[in-house]
């Protein structure tokens, strides 16, 4: 199997909410998301003959998925007070929803399922919260 890795990264902020530890409070990280995909055989077509797929494709469109979050303050649904939230929003705060706690591993799974609905054969998506803590997802 022909396999290609590139990553993007982010900074944000954000809490784990119902979490009894240092990560109950307000802090921030570098993300670094790394996304692998591969295929079986290479593209025969005439501009992408001899690739996976295109590496400028691939780094623009993880590049994309990640900015969204870049600079923001990151929630879980929910876990926030609606009069706390009203006044984040008046101070002009970039917040996002997530239907999910924002912990490596689910962004791990997020981002993997969001590069497959972008028809990329991915085999799994790294998540770093700090150059030595990683999450990763694969659908083995």
């Amino acid at each position: 199997m022909y396999k290609l890795k590139t990553k993007a990264s982010f900074d944000s902020a954000h809490f784990l909410s119902g979490y009894n530890g240092k990560c109950k409070n307000i802090h921030g990280h570098r993300w670094i998301v790394e996304i692998e995909v591969g295929n079986e055989s290479l593209a025969s077509d005439k501009q992408n003959r001899g690739m996976v797929v295109d590496f400028s494709d691939l780094k623009s469109d993880l590049k994309a998925m990640v900015q969204e979050f870049d600079h923001s303050f990151i929630i879980e649904k929910g876990s926030l007070r609606e009069q706390t939230l009203e006044l984040l929003h008046e101070e002009g705060f970039r917040i996002i929803e997530l239907p999910f706690r924002p912990t490596a591993e689910n962004f791990s799974r997020y981002f993997f399922e969001k590069m497959k609905k972008n028809d990329y054969k991915v085999i799994a998506v790294n998540v770093y919260e700090t150059p030595n803590n990683m999450a990763s997802y694969t659908e083995e």
